[in-house]
């Protein structure tokens, strides 16, 4: 499985605040290139699209893939102190899962 931590390729686009680890010259390269195909969409679009049905903080976003599909990975913090981990898929946008620590 390849994971990239691909929210640092659009900080800087992105509205919302992301924090994470730094990510290495070819992952950033996969991601950008991936993004410039149209193989996938701008994190930023995915994260508004995310934030109309979940808002929250975002706190950690890979990209990763996946018996073929590549997949966003967004762990949001909700208004109510919740935590929200959202796999998306990274062509189409659309929801895949979405999981929430129940921990109380």
């Amino acid at each position: 499985m390849r994971s990239l931590a691909a929210f640092a390729l659009f900080f800087s686009l992105s509205p919302f605040p992301t924090v994470g680890q730094d990510i290495a010259g070819p992952d950033f390269e996969y991601a950008r290139d991936a993004v410039e195909q149209g193989r996938i969409l701008p994190l930023a679009e995915v994260l508004a699209r995310l934030h109309e049905t979940q808002p929250g903080r975002v706190s950690e976003v890979e990209l990763e893939e996946e018996d073929g599909m590549t997949i966003y990975e967004i762990e949001l913090v909700t208004p109510d102190g919740r935590l929200i981990e959202v796999e998306i898929d990274a062509a189409s946008g659309r929801i895949l899962a979405l999981d929430q620590d129940d921990e109380d």
